[in-house]
């Protein structure tokens, strides 16, 4: 990796983790240039605009997401082991353990995106948003391929219930800090999967 690259990438990770708690709004060149002791000129040099700086921070959380969320899921065996690791690397990547200090990139923007108009930045997320979910229709997939889960669950609905326990843990942890919500997210997966078990 050459010195640019290095530089960016650490500009990246410094902006993933200030977007977790500031929202991509809160972010400008600026404050950037502030946190990692660079010239405005320097991060115009790699980022031309506010846009483009936007875009690929959403693009480095998903790869943040990736590799410490997707991949390491994909070495548990298909089917029910699999759809647990993913739900425990989830949870931790919503309370910082993988991920950043504001907890899962994805569920802090979506709020501040999901009436923003076409363009760039709305459409990079609506992309990571999409692989998100696609990750844990896939998963469940698994489980009903290999006979662990009846085949008459739609695989979208189980994705979609599995997605509004993980927002509402997010939810309950960080704005409400409640400190049953770990337990009630582990009581509420553990409920969908006894619906779904063949």
């Amino acid at each position: 990796m050459s010195k640019g690259e290095e530089t960016r990438a650490a500009v990246l990770d410094e902006a993933a983790r200030l977007v977790s708690v500031a929202g991509l709004g809160g972010v400008t060149i600026g404050l950037l240039a502030d946190r990692t002791n660079l010239s405005k000129s320097g991060l115009f040099a790699h980022f031309k605009s506010k846009e483009q700086l936007q875009v690929a921070v959403i693009e480095r959380a998903s790869d943040l997401f990736a590799e410490r969320v997707v991949r390491p899921v994909v070495k548990a065996p298909r089917g029910e082991p699999r759809l647990r690791e993913l739900f425990d690397r989830l949870l931790r990547w919503d309370n910082g353990d993988l991920s950043l200090p504001g907890g899962c990139f994805f569920t802090s923007v979506s709020a501040e995106l999901d009436d923003a108009p076409p363009g760039p930045v709305r459409d990079r997320f609506l992309q990571a948003a999409r692989d998100y979910l696609d990750t844990l229709v896939t998963v469940f997939s698994s489980g009903v391929s290999e006979g662990q889960f009846t085949s008459d669950i739609d695989p979208q609905q189980f994705a979609f219930d599995l997605k509004g326990v993980l927002m509402s843990y997010h939810h309950a942890s960080r704005l409400l800090a409640d400190p049953k919500a770990e337990d009630r997210a582990r009581t509420a997966f553990e409920a969908l999967l006894d619906a779904v078990r063949s």
